[in-house]
C-alpha cells in the first residue's frame, strides 16, 4: 500500500482511547444469542466481527509499538470458533492496550509493520483507527446498539480516519479487494462519520434484517 495521510496532529499522536473506549462498550453490549447476526461485512457474522476485532488489536498494537509478530502481523479469516468464553473481557482488554500503544508521538514516527506490510507510522496509525471506528459502527449496527462519535475527541480520530481513507478512494475509487468495497455516496453535509463509512464502502442506513 501506498496511501499517504496528513500529519495527524501537527507533530503529535492522535488519541485511539475515545475510539477504542466507545468499541469496548460496544462489544460488552453484545448478547450471545446475536454471535450469528450478520453484520454491514458481507458474509461475516457478529461472532466473526468479534474474532476480526480481537486479531486487529493485536496486530496494531504490535505496530504502534514497533514490534514483529511471528506471522508478520497478517491477516487472517475471521473465525468465530476462535472467540473462547473469555471475549467480552478479552476484547475491551486489547482495545485498552492498543490505544496505549498509540499513545506515544514514537509510534506515529518511521516504519513499522501491519497486516504483512512495510508502512510509515503515520499510516499504520491512520489505518488502525478506521479499523476501530468501521468495524466498532459494523458491531453497534448488527447488535442495535448507539456509535456515538460527537465527542470532539473521537471527531478527531474520525478525521484522520477519513483522510486515510479519502486517499485510498483517490487510489481506487472501484474499491480496495481485502480493505473496502466500492464507495457508497452519501451527502457533502452528513455527519463525518457516515462519509468516512461511506468511503469504506457501507451504506450509513444499513439496519440488520
Amino acid at each position: 500500500m501506498t496511501t499517504q495521510t496528513p500529519e495527524p496532529d501537527a507533530g503529535g499522536p492522535v488519541d485511539y482511547r475515545p475510539a477504542t473506549a466507545l468499541v469496548a462498550e460496544v462489544v460488552r453490549g453484545v448478547h450471545d444469542e446475536q454471535l450469528d447476526t450478520a453484520t454491514p461485512c458481507a458474509g461475516i457474522t457478529v461472532g466473526a466481527l468479534l474474532d476480526h476485532i480481537d486479531l486487529l488489536c493485536v496486530a496494531f498494537a504490535a505496530a504502534g509499538r514497533k514490534e514483529t509478530l511471528p506471522d508478520g502481523g497478517r491477516p487472517r479469516e475471521p473465525d468465530a470458533s476462535r472467540l473462547g468464553a473469555d471475549w467480552r473481557d478479552r476484547l475491551p482488554d486489547r482495545l485498552e492496550t492498543l490505544a496505549e500503544a498509540w499513545r506515544s508521538a514514537d509510534a506515529w514516527e518511521g516504519m513499522t509493520r501491519v497486516g504483512g506490510l512495510d508502512l510509515p507510522g503515520q499510516i499504520a496509525g491512520a489505518t488502525g483507527l478506521d479499523e476501530v471506528l468501521v468495524h466498532g459502527w459494523d458491531l453497534a449496527v448488527a447488535t442495535g446498539q448507539a456509535f456515538p462519535t460527537d465527542d470532539a475527541q473521537a471527531a478527531a480520530a474520525v478525521s484522520i480516519a477519513a483522510a486515510w481513507a479519502q486517499d485510498v478512494v483517490a487510489q481506487n475509487p472501484d474499491g480496495t479487494p481485502g480493505l473496502f468495497g466500492p464507495p457508497v455516496a452519501v451527502p457533502d453535509d452528513a455527519p463525518p462519520l457516515d462519509r468516512l463509512l461511506g468511503l469504506t464502502g457501507r451504506d450509513p442506513d444499513w439496519a440488520p434484517v
